[in-house]
């Protein structure tokens, strides 16, 4: 990779090709997170692509939890140009930069295919950003943009059209960049049995009908927060973007189990008090790339050819390892009068003491 189509714009950040980031950590990545509802449990759709320049990979997926089963495509190969927004039957056209773009999972002999276009409810926000170092080594610099939003047009699910339509076809996304762990496992060294995310992780981006709360919270057992976000995003671009304080936490998590059932969520300062009940969970951790599989990861090699796949997981069997990772439910978020939908993604990485996560591998006690 040298001279590729973006360097025929003005949009170089370094003295480099286009094709190589500023930086020559291989874990630089370049990345795109949807997902989509109907505003209620019947079913839940997650989407990405990524580029990682240094490791010279493509790739995306798409996840579908509908009923008892997880219907996932996915797909990889050599990077060549990073002006190209396809890989495989995946494909991203950004129509309006930070307010429509259009994702289209062509059909194949998998599960799912899609023809969706996102129209955004809020102005896209940018999120704080994150670093965090361990033991000399940076495990994650990152910067991201987040945004709420409608979806229209196509998608079916094992051969079943299901109805996409902007009344009720809710969302969120984000975009990210930077460094964080991906491709096929580093060496520890002197940092094994660290865990690079330990504690409580909360990303909960919840859509009202003229706003947004956009909260994140990732405390470490010891209480300290590495990252945090507490604001009210309005529709309305005029209106000024809402610091909502400090925020307070109170998590039920389904005993023995890694997973929340209900939350509540308090911005003291601002005296709001917001219920939070899962609708369904999408065990995104197994199948997509998110660390848990040791054959499929964000950014790692599959040989010189396009490589596209596809499965269908029985959420039985998956549930009891993917709560180790990263789980991300459809959910219903109120505070006074207001009721809304989002994301109420959490984890729970190491020993969490408030919530009773005595070491790494155990569950929640019982009531």
């Amino acid at each position: 990779m040298t001279l590729t189509a973006w360097d025929d714009f003005p949009v170089h950040q370094s003295p480099e090709f286009i094709a190589h980031p500023g930086t020559s950590d291989r874990n630089f990545y370049d990345r795109y997170y949807f997902n989509m509802h109907p505003s209620s449990g019947e079913w839940f759709a997650i989407f990405g692509f990524g580029q990682y320049p240094n490791l010279g990979v493509v790739d995306a997926f798409i996840d579908v939890r509908r009923g008892g089963e997880q219907h996932i495509v996915r797909a990889s190969q050599p990077l060549a140009d990073r002006s190209d927004l396809s890989v495989g039957p995946f494909r991203i056209e950004v129509l309006e930069p930070l307010r429509r773009l259009r994702v289209v999972v062509e059909p194949t002999e998998h599960t799912v295919a899609m023809d969706v276009t996102w129209n955004g409810h809020i102005p896209a926000v940018a999120e704080p950003r994150q670093y965090m170092r361990s033991k000399g080594k940076v495990v994650f610099d990152t910067q991201r943009l987040a945004q709420t939003g409608r979806w229209s047009g196509t998608l079916s699910v094992g051969g079943v059209p299901v109805a996409v339509t902007p009344e009720n076809c809710w969302g969120t996304r984000d975009r990210s960049w930077g460094v964080r762990p991906v491709g096929e496992p580093e060496s520890d060294g002197i940092r094994q049995g660290e865990l690079v995310l330990a504690g409580m992780w909360n990303y909960f981006p919840m859509q009202f009908d003229d706003h947004a709360i956009m909260y994140i919270c990732h405390e470490r057992d010891n209480g300290e927060r590495p990252l945090v976000q507490g604001e009210r995003v309005w529709v309305d671009p005029d209106r000024a973007v809402e610091d909502l304080g400090r925020s307070e936490h109170e998590h039920h998590l389904i005993p023995g189990t890694r997973v929340i059932d209900r939350s509540i969520i308090r911005f003291p300062e601002a005296g709001l008090e917001i219920s939070c009940t899962p609708l369904l969970a999408n065990f995104v951790s197994v199948g997509t790339g998110y660390g848990i599989d040791a054959n499929w990861r964000h950014g790692m090699y599959h040989g010189p050819e396009p490589v596209t796949q596809g499965l269908v997981l029985p959420v039985e069997e998956i549930k009891g390892l993917a709560q180790y990772g990263i789980v991300d439910h459809v959910a219903r978020f109120a505070y006074d009068d207001v009721v809304g939908h989002g994301l109420l993604e959490h984890g729970f990485f190491g020993p969490y003491n408030r919530y009773g996560l005595t070491d790494g591998g155990v569950g929640a006690p019982p009531d």
